[in-house]
């Protein structure tokens, strides 16, 4: 079959906007995503069998903590499309223009779950088997469904994450790094500060010797960042402050991975300094295919945590800088440009 008769047998349908509303209308910021995955469970097989789709096999599997996950699978998935159930806070209802769809999840990754969606409805609907959606919670705050899903049974030699990349496969992304950390120090009158040792003083020593390391600068993934998150030192105005919490958050790159743990555990043994490693990602290359465009990225995803899968590769609609952001949307154009991709994806895996 020529590939311009293949999409004339795939375009079967028009991408029904109607399901993506649907999807966006419920409220699946983390911790809430169960809703989601319910409705998912309840509308997604009729959805498909309307779009002419064979019925796929659904397995849900529970996480531990109310939520679940979801893998529809037609025959016995080669190819595993996935993305996550939840989003980041708050939550923003859905508003359809002719060329866009703004709202909590547009970008990420509700527009993912939609192409995905009807991908596999164009690819069941072409008599194609042999691949599965894979729906996972607790992406934003720690990959919790993507970590109970690995230490199923179930095993695939390709999977294809879906996050906002402007629908460039992922060549390599950053690696993560999260530290508890505790300052102490000594409460005494702001006005007489050399009878007293002020956490914040010492934080802020800290984050001057983090500027001053001087992490290298990685060929494929470039600089080494970081950010405070989750800052608290609560005393009066006139108070030297004793006590002093956050995290800091890396994103680390080939160069820099081991660096950072190693800086962090030297800074860690400074007087009234105590820091407690949280764990992360490591920086990573991914499957790639000839014939699409590709970037390394600085974010993080379920990717590195799904080892059921030999090749893992990462793609999607959507821009990253929208992203968690007030104005979150995404262009339909991408949407549709994305289940193109994932149906050729399909096709030269097959070939593989």
């Amino acid at each position: 079959m020529s590939q311009s008769a293949h999409y004339a047998r795939t375009r079967l349908r028009a991408m029904d906007y109607g399901l993506f509303e649907k999807i966006l209308k419920v409220d699946s910021t983390s911790g809430k995503e169960r809703a989601l995955s319910e409705m998912l469970a309840d509308v997604l097989p009729g959805w498909f069998a309307e779009q002419g789709a064979a019925q796929p096999e659904l397995s849900r599997t529970e996480v531990g903590d109310g939520t679940e996950n979801l893998l529809f699978s037609w025959g016995v998935p080669r190819v595993v499309f996935c993305t996550h159930l939840d989003t980041v806070p708050p939550y923003i209802a859905p508003v359809l223009s002719e060329d866009r769809v703004e709202g909590r999840g547009s970008n990420d990754a509700k527009g993912q779950l939609f192409s995905f969606a009807c991908a596999c409805a164009r690819l069941s609907a072409a008599g194609r088997s042999g691949f599965g959606l894979l729906l996972v919670s607790g992406e934003e705050t720690g990959s919790y469904g993507a970590k109970a899903f690995a230490k199923t049974d179930f095993r695939a030699p390709y999977l294809i994450v879906g996050e906002p990349t402007c629908n460039r496969m992922v060549s390599a992304s950053k690696g993560t790094k999260s530290f508890q950390v505790h300052i102490g120090g000594k409460r005494c009158h702001s006005g007489y500060p050399e009878h007293g040792v002020s956490a914040v003083e010492i934080f802020k020593g800290l984050l001057c010797a983090l500027d001053a390391a001087a992490f290298p600068q990685d060929p494929v993934l470039g600089p080494t960042t970081w950010n405070v998150g989750k800052l608290v030192s609560d005393n009066a105005q006139n108070i030297l402050s004793d006590s002093l919490d956050c995290r800091i958050y890396f994103r680390t790159t080939f160069a820099s991975d081991a660096l950072v743990c190693a800086k962090m555990e030297q800074l860690g043994r400074l007087p009234f300094v105590e820091i407690q490693a949280l764990g992360g990602d490591v920086p990573r290359e991914y499957f790639t295919l000839d014939g699409f465009e590709s970037a390394p990225v600085s974010f993080g995803s379920d990717a590195p945590h799904l080892t059921n899968f030999e090749h893992r590769a990462i793609c999607g609609p959507g821009d990253i800088l929208t992203a968690h952001t007030p104005d979150e949307f995404v262009v339909k154009a991408d949407l549709e440009k994305a289940v193109e991709q994932y149906v050729r994806m399909f096709e030269m895996i097959e070939k593989l």
